[in-house]
């Protein structure tokens, strides 16, 4: 079995579509999953966790109980360890300080990775990460909240947090089938973290076929996907997943907290559309419990054929540096999660059946909230968010900050008795 452990909840979902995409039966659970989960069949388990920006040793912490559990539970095969296609992460870590941790459990010698996916327009060339057609520290990542990615060097990123040397396997090793050769040139000048150059989706699924035997391999949902293609191309029973399940019906609501460039124009196209629209203002009102009590008293306002409606506290960059300058950046933060998992609450009392999610820590927020434990993959809205579907409770999509189309949110919210 393949288990991954994910550093947040919408990149879990993002990684365990790509495994059920190639025919791997996936599990997706939110949070350490109980020690006697019962569950269908499976080939592998998506664990995932809310490590992207709390405390280094908080992270580290809840990684290795995850590997834990995954090892006590077959996982032995191989560890995936998910973080964000655009790296995220600061001088401190996360990625470094988790990915040390989970190589020493391990004791593994050499991680190949990369976050590569040429999908969402994440690609690496000589070790460099490029978002489109501009380096990542020139895109609006360096403008990010609590992560600003300001270099666009992924090796040089990593030995900033990290106590290990890293180095890259260029794309000349991986169209030359020298992926495994390139890998231990490298283990044998001490390299521990080896970042695989990828342009296309062909380059990841040769790094997958290279890589399908490692014990611990981390990156973007890109990479995982050539793993799960590798795996399922030899494994008995995989490849029987089925169809996705249908798309959800019923009322809908998005949840928008990213500040991302991608859901402010979301954000924006939906406000456009003439959806109705409520924004948190945490300078205005800094108590999480009247932010929610006033967002769903506007809610009850509402009439029948409006649309689903919008709650969000997505601000452009400026806009935000005032608010996090005036409250602080984790405080800033806590009241608004907290805030958006009220509502998330108040809104499925209310009727809802369908919750539409747009970043992270918001999606962590309400899934937290709401106490889901885990669900079935459903179809996808966007490549790479698809609907979760849990046992009880409203269907989720939790979508990534900088994933979808302009238009995402307003068609994943469409269908709704409000319309």
């Amino acid at each position: 079995m393949i288990g991954a452990i994910a550093d947040d909840f919408t990149g879990a979902t993002d990684v365990a579509v790509a495994l059920r995409r190639r025919g791997i039966r996936t599990l997706l659970y939110f949070g350490l999953p109980p020690q006697r989960a019962e569950a269908p069949e499976h080939d592998a388990v998506v664990i995932a966790l809310k490590t992207r920006t709390v405390h280094k040793a908080d992270a580290v912490a809840r990684s290795l109980r995850a590997l834990r559990w995954l090892r006590a539970h077959g996982a032995a095969e191989q560890v995936y360890f998910k973080y964000c296609s655009t790296f995220d992460s600061t001088p401190d870590g996360n990625i470094g300080p988790v990915l040390d941790a989970l190589a020493d459990a391990m004791d593994v010698p050499i991680v190949p990775m990369t976050p590569s996916s040429p999908e969402h327009g994440r690609t690496q060339y000589n070790g460099y990460l490029f978002v489109g057609d501009v380096l990542l520290g020139e895109s609006p990542m360096r403008h990010h909240p609590l992560t600003p990615m300001t270099d666009s060097y992924l090796p040089r990123l990593l030995e900033a947090q990290s106590a290990y040397r890293s180095g890259v396997v260029t794309l000349p090793h991986v169209r030359g089938r020298g992926v495994e050769r390139r890998l231990a040139e490298l283990r044998g000048q001490g390299v521990r973290y080896a970042f695989v150059d990828a342009l296309e989706d062909d380059d990841l699924m040769e790094a997958g076929r290279a890589l399908a035997g490692a014990p611990l391999v981390a990156g973007a949902a890109g990479l995982a996907g050539g793993l799960a293609a590798a795996h399922a191309r030899t494994r008995a029973g995989a490849g029987h997943g089925g169809a996705p399940a249908p798309e959800p019906s019923g009322p809908a609501a998005v949840l928008a907290g990213s500040c991302s460039a991608r859901t402010l124009e979301q954000v924006h196209h939906m406000i456009e559309a003439g959806r109705p629209a409520y924004r948190l203002d945490a300078l205005a009102d800094q108590n999480a419990d009247s932010l929610a009590r006033g967002a769903l008293a506007w809610y009850d306002t509402l009439r029948q054929g409006t649309g689903a409606p919008l709650i969000y506290s997505s601000l452009e960059p400026a806009k935000l540096r005032r608010v996090q300058e005036a409250l602080g950046v984790e405080r800033s933060a806590s009241i608004l999660e907290a805030a958006i998992g009220r509502i998330a609450r108040g809104l499925v009392e209310r009727g809802v059946t369908r919750l539409v999610t747009a970043g992270g820590e918001t999606s962590g927020a309400v899934v937290s909230a709401l106490g889901v434990p885990g669900g079935v993959i459903g179809a996808e809205a966007a490549r790479g968010v698809p609907w979760i579907l849990p046992s009880s409770g409203p269907a989720l999509l939790l979508k990534s900050g900088n994933f979808g189309d302009p238009d995402l949110l307003l068609e994943a919210s469409l269908a709704d008795p409000r319309n």
